[in-house]
């Protein structure tokens, strides 16, 4: 067995779906359908039981649910200690970071804890969430600035830091692009320019609890995974777009960015940013005095966050 089979069994077996397992690791359903095959093979049982209507762990799978846990941890615990001990103490921090976090937050943040800490070596890692996660369990990232977890996320530590605001990318030639600021219920309807959601789950959802929030769905016409794309689909008139606020900073001919005015009270968990680590004792002193330097940050240096 190997430890990419267990880590897909055990998503499948967890979720009880293929493809809530595959949008958790990141990778397409029929690519981890067939490591789980290729699992039961070796072991000769079947793992899952699967109709077109649910999938369910037979006994073997169930007992093998609680091993792979165990065995997951160990080998995530003994890559830890053996990247600390091949690094001088404090010597380095490896840090990974969403768009919003590299664009946005960190250039100021490393800027002042490189002038704090000159000896103190940091890499920067440009990933996705989902694929910050692992990187953080694996011992592979010290610290990683990301959206808060879906959901819970055992031994995994999240500190809120802000909250981020939306604004509509627009067509210069757009009847509201002469506005000043928009409100949310003018861009229902509008044709719009939206993640797909199996590559960006948190762009994607937040785009659609906004609209939610006004008993409404969002007329997408066309998919797009990276911003700068979508930017320049709109530039191209194909539709208006909603992202987070440090966007407005790209400059790209034919588009404006308005802010956007939401309801009240309007919980947006998607659009909020923070620092997570994994919380397993092992000593980090570069994490710490990064954590620390945070804590002591002043209040304008994070945008308040959004009542609700």
């Amino acid at each position: 067995m190997d430890l990419k089979q267990l880590r897909c069994f055990l998503a499948v077996a967890e979720e009880l779906h293929f493809g809530r397992a595959a949008a958790r690791l990141n990778m397409l359903p029929t690519a981890l359908g067939r490591q789980v095959r290729l699992l039961e093979e070796e072991l000769g049982t079947p793992l899952l039981r699967r109709t077109t209507r649910q999938v369910a762990t037979t006994p073997a799978g169930a007992v093998l649910a609680e091993e792979a846990r165990a065995i997951l941890e160990h080998a995530a615990r003994a890559a830890r200690l053996v990247r600390g001990m091949g690094r001088a103490p404090g010597g380095s921090l490896r840090i990974g970071a969403i768009d919003s976090a590299a664009a946005g937050l960190l250039p100021d943040l490393l800027a002042r804890f490189r002038k704090l800490h000159p000896g103190i070596a940091v890499r920067l890692v440009e990933a996705k969430s989902a694929e910050i996660v692992p990187m953080l369990r694996g011992g592979r990232l010290d610290l990683g600035f990301i959206r808060p977890p879906q959901s819970p996320e055992p031994g995994l530590a999240f500190r809120w830091l802000l909250q981020e605001r939306p604004v509509a990318a627009l067509p210069r030639r757009h009847p509201l692009a002469g506005r000043r600021r928009l409100r949310l219920a003018e861009l229902a309807g509008l044709p719009l320019i939206l993640p797909p959601r199996r590559t960006r789950p948190h762009s994607h959802d937040g785009v659609v609890r906004l609209f939610g929030g006004l008993g409404l769905a969002p007329h997408v016409v066309q998919e797009a995974e990276e911003k700068q794309t979508i930017v320049n689909l709109v530039a191209a008139g194909i539709g208006i777009a909603l992202l987070p606020e440090w966007a407005a900073r790209m400059r790209v001919p034919g588009v404006v960015f308005r802010p956007v005015e939401l309801p009240e009270g309007l919980d947006l968990p998607e659009w909020a940013l923070g620092v997570a680590w994994e919380d397993d004792g092992t000593p980090c002193a570069a994490r710490e005095l990064f954590l620390a330097m945070l804590e002591g940050a002043q209040p304008s240096a994070f945008p308040r966050r959004q009542a609700g």
